[in-house]
């Protein structure tokens, strides 16, 4: 069945023999600014795209069509759906990519992915559409649908997604720099017994992981093992109460928290309150997304800002690039995010992270 899908998506481009850096060149632009000029993307003004366009039918260079009003096949998968519903990071992210859509004049359309029969079903949609420009994979990124997808004949970009074998380009945020600036930021307050809290199974998130990892390890933190907490979903509630059942069994052996999204945040915020102790006097929590509740929180979470709108915008541009240059190899985008510094983190008490059941009682 793939060989099938990828046998009627061949590209087809046709053979440029005169490449698009001799059409910037001769513009004295970028060949961002080209590429863009000649696919019709917005941000590059009207008088400088005729000039570019004047040059590369000089040059008989084959100037693609516009992807103005052309389709793209947004495939989420049931990850990405059911995080759309629970913490929004998502609708952040498709908020940003049907507004650069609508300035582009593109249609999405949007398929849902759950099994392999519904990707083979998407490729060949999109492979038999000539008004399909391209796919943008959505929290879609494991092995075997990679696999599926490789040598496919349209450009296909993953949306917040992690590809090691770079097959698709693909936009995501700094996950690993991220937290490790976080991991950092605690250090630098004092902070040596810093819990990281996690849903493990996506590679975004274990970027996420291995940053934290990095800083302590900078720091010389020994028994990081230990430090690791992991919950089966990203509810708040599953936080809470895994926060509150170290705390129990084990004394506060721990003077921060890290978690790997905001909704953990809420959770372990309401974990260490549960046990009688406070945020930040006792523990620093630090999130990771910036989701506008981040904000109104009690008391108001220090977090790691994720571009999020950004991350879908930047992902269509980087099909538009595709379209205008088949000769481009993948690559990926990561986006920097930054520091909010709000009212849960604090300097690490005298002997924080070794208090004992005995030392205070809730």
């Amino acid at each position: 069945m793939r060989e099938v899908v990828i046998a009627q998506a061949k590209r087809g481009r046709p053979n440029r023999r005169i490449r698009l850096e001799e059409v910037a060149r001769r513009c004295g632009v970028s060949v961002s600014t080209a590429s863009r000029a000649l696919a019709g993307a917005v941000g590059v003004r009207d008088q400088l795209r005729a000039e570019i366009i004047e040059a590369a039918r000089a040059l008989h260079y084959a100037i693609p069509a516009s992807i103005a009003d052309r389709k793209v096949i947004l495939a989420a998968s049931s990850v990405a759906m059911i995080d759309h519903s629970r913490n929004q990071f998502t609708f952040h992210v498709l908020d940003g990519l049907k507004e650069r859509a609508q300035a582009l004049g593109v249609e999405l359309v949007t398929r849902p992915v759950a099994t392999p029969d519904d990707e083979v079903a998407l490729l060949r949609e999109a492979s038999d559409d000539p008004a399909v420009a391209g796919c943008l994979f959505l929290t879609l990124d494991d092995d075997d649908v990679l696999t599926l997808t490789e040598g496919f004949g349209k450009p296909i970009v993953l949306v917040n997604g992690d590809d090691p074998a770079m097959r698709h380009s693909s936009v995501t945020p700094c996950n690993r720099s991220a937290a490790q600036f976080a991991a950092q930021h605690l250090l630098s307050l004092g902070h040596r017994r810093i819990l990281f809290l996690m849903r493990r199974g996506r590679r975004t998130i274990e970027r996420r992981f291995e940053g934290w990892r990095d800083a302590l390890v900078a720091k010389g933190v020994a028994g990081i093992e230990d430090l690791v907490v992991d919950v089966p979903d990203w509810l708040p509630e599953l936080a809470e109460e895994a926060i509150a059942a170290r705390i129990r069994e084990r004394g506060l052996d721990f003077s921060a928290v890290l978690t790997a999204g905001d909704s953990l945040a809420y959770g372990a915020i309401r974990g260490v309150e549960r046990a009688g102790y406070s945020v930040p006097a006792d523990v620093s929590v630090v999130g990771m997304d910036d989701l506008p509740l981040s904000a109104f929180c009690s008391p108001p979470l220090t977090t790691m800002h994720i571009p999020m709108r950004e991350i879908g915008a930047a992902a269509l541009s980087l099909l538009l690039d595709d379209l205008a240059l088949a000769t481009l190899p993948s690559r990926r985008v990561e986006l920097a995010c930054r520091l909010v510094e709000r009212q849960t983190t604090g300097p690490a008490r005298a002997g924080a992270g070794h208090v004992t059941k005995a030392a205070r009682v809730p």
